[in-house]
């Protein structure tokens, strides 16, 4: 059988409770729905650490945090370690990535041959927490003003990239129908529904504000954690009271921004169809974490909470994956050996470093596979490193400092109730967690980091020294030009191919 072309499509701060294929009534999601329900889709996906650059770093990697250094939104992707794009461009594929990825650092490409867009955030030192300045508000980070200011609007930064993340994977899968024999791999990474909550009239007027739900959980009716606390309070939340109109206007554009992310994975499906590539196809939709969008007085994502920390995960490609509901937790970690095992027909994989993910292959077809998650952060709002261990359910969250939390998370979906004095099995879990990581000497990793970034970050501003990808849109050879002839070229360019009609 032909090497499938894979076609990765990732959403920024997607929480699947925020999607009709995962329950939600509001939303207006009907691509993703269609896909969900003709492909296999995760019901207990996870991201390792729920902050936008660990979280895409762990996934292109399947390498934990700690291993990497990936600690928070400015750390550096280290050159040295191969990504899933290393691996499949070894294994012959032409790999292409359209949107964020926030790499930090000099290096743009972490093993992507084509590069279409630059990203949205930038690529330098500037983003690290304080955690040696823990009261301390950094300039950079969330502020409540895009909850206050939510709304509609003609453009926006999150709106105006997308659209150009579109446009550029749309043209360059015609690019490969019309020329490439290659197998590829294309990552289509968007911003929405990342605040700030901002979205066009076309999708805003989808909804009502009368069709709005609210949190289910109100600040006053969750349980007190230290880790929320300090996040609420780093954000501003602690300092205002958001009116119900607030909250709603917030969650509606959500909503919007959703339903525009919906919109453009159908364009993406849609030029797949048409080039008839989408058989040989197997396209995956998932986020690099979710959003807390007021549950709990929360917002943002940041909290190994589920809102925060759940991610949507749906594989399609109907000619060979049947349908199917995955019960088993798994994370994002896993995604790295799962695309080289669709890629490849070799059932040992010789990989240069040691992966901690594990390939879901048994999970797409229709076996049980593993049911664990593990997570770390290192990032705003911890005073030390915090570790999740998620098994059959049952979530553990310890951080040196902090009360341990445990929650059954499928009998308790807003983990209002901590069971942390009668979980039997903590006790084991804890000793799991003192011999996998050493939080002490994280912690130092940690301070030392952000100290030698902070320094890089104030001379690099000083020399006007920029890692920001700049694409490559050279003029001498699109559309027409004179290395050959007009004809031959309109003839190149046009997709099918004219084929004369029927003489008979």
């Amino acid at each position: 059988m032909r090497k499938p072309n894979i076609v990765l499509i990732m959403a920024d701060q997607l929480a699947p409770h925020f999607l009709p294929s995962y329950g939600h009534r509001v939303v207006v999601a009907p691509h993703i729905s269609r896909m969900a329900d003709e492909g296999v889709t995760f019901d207990w996906a996870y991201t390792n650490s729920p902050l936008c650059g660990p979280s895409r770093y762990v996934m292109m990697t399947s390498c934990l945090p700690a291993r990497i250094g990936a600690w928070d939104n400015a750390a550096e992707w280290s050159v040295e370690i191969p990504t899933f794009a290393h691996y499949l461009a070894d294994r012959g594929y032409l790999t292409c990535l359209s949107g964020k990825m926030h790499f930090i650092g000099p290096d743009q490409l972490h093993g992507f041959e084509e590069r279409l867009t630059t990203d949205t955030y930038p690529a330098d030192f500037v983003w690290h927490p304080r955690w040696d300045q823990p009261h301390e508000r950094q300039d950079w980070f969330h502020t409540m003003k895009v909850v206050i200011e939510a709304g509609s609007t003609l453009a926006a930064v999150n709106i105006d990239y997308d659209d150009e993340v579109t446009f550029r994977a749309q043209r360059w899968i015609y690019d490969r129908a019309r020329s490439s024999e290659r197998p590829f791999m294309l990552t289509v990474s968007f911003i929405q529904p990342h605040d700030p909550y901002l979205a066009r009239p076309e999708t805003w007027n989808l909804y009502a504000d009368d069709d709005i739900d609210m949190p289910v959980t109100t600040y006053e009716q969750a349980p007190r954690d230290p880790h929320s606390d300090r996040l609420r309070w780093s954000i501003g939340a602690s300092d205002i009271v958001l009116t119900e109109q607030q909250i709603r206007a917030a969650r509606r554009a959500y909503y919007a921004s959703v339903s525009d992310f919906d919109r453009r994975v159908g364009l993406v499906r849609q030029a797949l169809e048409e080039t008839g590539l989408a058989d040989d196809t197997i396209v995956i939709i998932t986020s690099d974490h979710g959003d807390m969008l007021g549950e709990r007085g929360m917002w943002f994502k940041m909290s190994f909470l589920e809102r925060s920390v759940r991610v949507p995960l749906i594989f399609w490609c109907p000619d060979r994956l049947k349908p199917r509901r995955v019960t088993e937790a798994v994370s994002l970690v896993d995604l790295g050996p799962t695309l080289v095992g669709l890629a490849t027909d070799r059932a040992d994989i010789d990989y240069p470093t040691r992966l901690d993910g594990r390939a879901l292959l048994p999970h797409l077809y229709g076996d049980r596979g593993h049911d664990e998650v593990i997570g770390e952060y290192y990032a705003e709002g911890a005073l030390n490193p915090m570790f999740m261990v998620q098994r059959e359910g049952a979530k553990y969250v310890v951080s040196e400092g902090d009360p341990d939390q445990v929650f059954d998370v499928k009998a308790d979906p807003e983990e209002l109730s901590n069971l942390a004095g009668t979980e039997a099995t903590l006790a084991g879990v804890k000793k799991e967690i003192s011999e996998r990581w050493d939080s002490a000497q994280l912690t130092d990793q940690v301070l030392e980091s952000q100290r030698r970034r902070a320094f890089v970050s104030r001379v690099m501003r000083t020399q006007g020294i920029s890692w920001d990808f700049t694409p490559r849109f050279g003029g001498q050879d699109l559309y027409i030009r004179s290395h050959l002839p007009i004809g031959v070229l309109e003839e190149q360019s046009r997709f099918p191919r004219y084929a004369p009609p029927d003489s008979r």
